[in-house]
C-alpha cells in the first residue's frame, strides 16, 4: 500500500516538474509584469496625491498674496504654480485670479501676460476663452482695434455670442456701422433667449437703427 502511494506521489511530482519546466518561465514573467504594474499604479496614485496636495498648498499662497494685494508676491506665487503644476486646474484658476487682481490694480502689462499664458497653456477651453475676451477688451481700451479683433477670432464656439458682441463694439469704434450691426446680429442668434444681456444687445442694435434678426434664435 505504501509503495502504491509512493508511486502516485512520484507521478504527481513528475507531472508538476513537467508542468513547471514547460510553463514556469511564462508564469514567472506574468507575475513580474502583474506585480510591476501594481507597484507602478500605486506609485502613480501616490505621486498624484502628492502633487495635488502641493498644488493646493501653493494655490492657498496665491489666494493669500491676492488678499494682501502684494504685487511681487502675487507674481512669484503665480509663476511657481505655472512652472510646477502647469497642467493642473489650480494653475489655471490661480492665473485667472492673479490676472484679475493685476487688472484691478492697474497693472495692465502683468494682467496681459497672465491672460496670454492662459491662452497658450490652459487645458480647459473656458479659461482660454475668458482670457481671449479679456485681452480683446484691454486691446479695445488701448485703441488697438485690429489686435482686439484678432484675439476674438480664437474664441471657441461656446462663447461665440460674447465674442461677436465685443466684435460689434470694436467695429463700431472703428466707424464700421454696417459690420457692427452684422456682428451684433450674429451675437443675437448665439446668445440664450430671455437674458438681461440680450436686452443690452437689442439696445445696441436699436442705437444703430436696426432690430434683432427675425430668426429662430431671435424669437422670444
Amino acid at each position: 500500500m505504501a509503495s502504491h502511494l509512493d508511486l502516485e506521489e512520484q507521478e504527481q511530482l513528475a507531472e508538476l516538474k513537467h508542468f513547471w519546466n514547460t510553463y514556469g518561465n511564462l508564469i514567472s514573467w506574468v507575475l513580474i509584469v502583474v506585480l510591476g504594474a501594481y507597484a507602478a499604479w500605486n506609485g502613480w496614485q501616490y505621486w498624484q496625491r502628492h502633487q495635488a496636495t502641493q498644488a493646493a498648498a501653493l494655490y492657498d499662497e496665491v489666494e493669500r498674496s491676492v488678499s494682501s494685494r502684494d504685487v511681487q508676491r502675487m507674481q512669484r506665487s503665480m509663476t511657481d504654480m505655472q512652472e510646477r503644476f502647469a497642467s493642473s486646474m489650480q494653475a489655471q484658476q490661480a492665473t485667472q485670479l492673479v490676472a484679475k487682481a493685476f487688472a484691478e490694480q492697474g497693472k495692465t502689462a502683468e494682467a496681459k501676460a497672465a491672460w496670454a499664458w492662459l491662452v497658450q497653456k490652459a487645458s480647459d477651453p473656458v479659461y482660454a476663452d475668458v482670457a481671449r475676451l479679456r485681452l480683446a477688451s484691454q486691446a479695445m481700451q488701448d485703441k488697438q482695434y485690429d489686435q482686439a479683433l484678432e484675439q476674438l477670432k480664437g474664441v471657441s464656439q461656446a462663447m461665440q455670442g460674447l465674442a461677436a458682441d465685443m466684435q460689434g463694439d470694436v467695429l463700431q469704434l472703428q466707424g464700421k456701422q454696417v459690420e457692427a450691426v452684422a456682428a451684433y446680429q450674429k451675437a443675437w442668434t448665439q446668445l440664450p433667449q430671455n437674458t438681461q444681456y440680450r436686452r443690452l444687445l437689442q439696445a445696441k442694435l436699436n442705437a444703430l437703427g436696426a432690430e434683432p434678426a427675425a430668426t429662430e434664435g431671435g424669437k422670444s
